[in-house]
């Protein structure tokens, strides 16, 4: 856990220089030092007759010293919470995934007036009139400013972020992914606060500063309107792309340090059930010997069990035991599958027991009739554990789609083999301890399932078009979630794509927003296929031929084209209103 806060902290201190966080430090330094309007308080004043009027007297002020503190303590705490839990939330309550970071942007904008305008201020400060002597005016106001900062605050990518996303997204939140996510926001805050004190400090001690304290709120102000409309038009990625990254190479040597590489293996470090896992070798073509198989625990719901009762590893001792991990919408699980449904058709009552864990890619593939249906689709037959909080693909450590973990009859794992490929090896140790478990078991003869592994340094690797997960993208404007327009670029390199028109990105996938969007798509294989959902068309042209595919329901993988060999080419996509795209996956 210490290893996991220092790693969190030194990653957000790189990034805390980096050009990434230049768009928010006029905001900092100035919102740091800056004075609230003068309060007034009653007082009396003898306007004759014997009359006496009460009136507002000016107080004078002073900025307060907890100020920049509590601007990056809002900061750190809304960061930490928006991107932990801010994907899941939203998922649950049903709205756009950028809710929060536009949320962000009008409490920005609306503080921006405050300073400006006075009274308007004040009218903002009065839902919180009933709090007892804590009126909250602007020199107390820096933690809701902190708030509006940490919601729209996107700093540079990196292993420790993109670990942080991914838990976050896939909902896989422990006391790790918290303490990284808290030491990461901290680190990155520290040079923040250091220009909110130094403009506390200018404040402070510079006398023209304190003699123009209206026109430095107006400044103020005005700054952070500009950021708000800013981050509305993706303005500070120009600034970013235009400065070149200073910190490349002390990120490169912190991110390839294997200690960081092994502790950002988030929710999958090592425990007593798991710590010899090791000691197996990705496709080996002999048994060997790996540990007790851990837990298959935290299941959501099983299929193809009676009564959807749970499997427990230990009462199947004396059989062996495949578990498949997989994801229905994964095109190498897809390619897989064939080869475990047969295992299973084949050794099944030779004492061979199959076990598919399903654990998602995209929050749809958590949808429990979008697995049964393409359990049913696929023909598979033998008991399906939904662990949507991926619990068990940690426990086991596991990073692949899919991955199989052969245990033999006395429960212990004895060859693990992750991706596609080399069933003939699979197969061959699985009839070896079929015959170990019982010597007298007569075996069929060898399933012989075509082998359509693809070679995967030939072919484009999987395409992901959501924002937190995109992959291959070459066009050159920010792709991070909201409502966006993209322009095709003069030239694209292979492997990649691009987008035109206008669309909305999420986190896990993108649609067009008013009329229909293009993707053109240069790409390696001999099958392209797309995972889509909603309702609508998606036209294509490949090879002066153009096709039209309907998109009815739930998320599902269609094939668009399909070779005999593996070949170079480009596809033109036009993904029609109400379709929401995920991915592109070659073969």
């Amino acid at each position: 856990m210490l290893t996991l806060a220092l790693i969190g902290l030194v990653g957000g201190l790189v990034t805390g220089i980096s050009p990434c966080i230049l768009p928010v430090l006029p905001v900092i330094f100035l919102s740091g030092g800056v004075q609230g309007p003068k309060p007034t308080v009653p007082s009396e004043e003898n306007t004759g007759g014997g009359r006496v009027s009460t009136v507002e007297a000016p107080v004078e002020t002073k900025p307060p010293r907890s100020r920049p503190y509590l601007i990056i303590l809002g900061l750190v705490v809304s960061f930490t919470l928006v991107t932990l839990f801010g994907s899941l939330l939203l998922s649950v309550l049903g709205l756009p995934q950028d809710v929060l970071r536009w949320a962000g942007l009008i409490v920005l904008a609306l503080i921006g007036i405050g300073l400006i305008v006075p009274k308007f201020e004040h009218l903002l400060e009065k839902p919180f009139s009933w709090i007892p002597q804590r009126r909250p005016d602007a020199n107390r106001g820096g933690f809701a400013l902190g708030l509006g900062l940490g919601a729209v605050y996107v700093p540079c990518a990196g292993p420790v972020l993109a670990a942080i996303t991914v838990a976050g997204s896939t909902g896989q939140i422990g006391l790790d992914t918290i303490v990284l996510t808290s030491t990461f926001a901290i680190g990155a805050a520290l040079p923040l606060l250091i220009f909110a004190l130094a403009g506390r400090r200018v404040a402070e001690r510079v006398k023209a500063f304190r003699k123009r304290q209206r026109g430095i709120r107006i400044t103020a102000g005005i700054v952070m309107i500009a950021l708000a409309i800013g981050l509305v038009f993706n303005l500070p990625q120009l600034l970013q792309r235009a400065i070149p990254d200073y910190t490349s190479g002390l990120q490169n040597d912190i991110n390839n340090s294997e200690q960081v590489k092994k502790a950002l293996n988030l929710g999958g470090l090592e425990n007593d059930q798991n710590k010899d896992l090791d000691l197996c070798t990705d496709g080996a073509k002999e048994l060997e010997s790996c540990g007790k198989a851990p837990d298959i625990k935290e299941i959501q719901q099983w299929f193809n069990t009676p009564g959807g009762a749970p499997v427990d590893l230990a009462q199947l001792r004396g059989k062996v035991v495949l578990i498949d991990f997989w994801a229905y919408s994964c095109i190498n699980c897809q390619r897989s599958i064939p080869h475990v449904t047969a295992w299973d058709k084949a050794y099944r009552d030779a004492g061979l027991q199959v076990i598919g864990v399903h654990s998602p890619e995209y929050a749809f593939e958590k949808e429990p009739g979008n697995v049964k249906a393409a359990a049913d689709k696929f023909g598979i037959g033998y008991p399906v554990a939904l662990d949507n909080n991926l619990s068990t693909w940690t426990n086991y450590r596991n990073r692949f789609w899919p991955a199989h973990y052969l245990i033999d009859a006395d429960g212990t794992v004895r060859h693990i083999k992750f991706g596609e490929g080399d069933y003939q090896t699979t197969e061959k140790l699985i009839r070896e301890l079929l015959t170990k478990a019982n010597p007298n078991v007569r075996l069929p003869a060898a399933t012989g399932t075509a082998d359509d592994t693809p070679d995967t340094a030939a072919i484009t690797r999987e395409t992901y078009l959501g924002s937190t997960k995109r992959v291959n993208f070459a066009g050159t404007e920010d792709y991070t979630a909201g409502a966006k327009t993209f322009a095709y670029p003069a030239t694209q390199p292979p492997d990649t794509f691009v987008l035109k028109g206008d669309w909305t990105l999420t986190s896990q996938n993108i649609t067009p927003t008013r009329a229909d969007g293009k993707i053109l798509l240069n790409y390696r294989a001999k099958e392209v296929r797309m995972v889509l959902s909603g309702n609508g068309t998606v036209t294509y042209t490949a090879k002066g031929q153009t096709k039209t595919i309907q998109v009815n329901g739930t998320p599902n993988s269609y094939q668009l084209l399909s070779t005999q060999a593996i070949e170079a080419g480009s596809l033109d996509v036009t993904v029609g209103s109400g379709v929401q795209a995920f991915s592109f996956t070659f073969g």
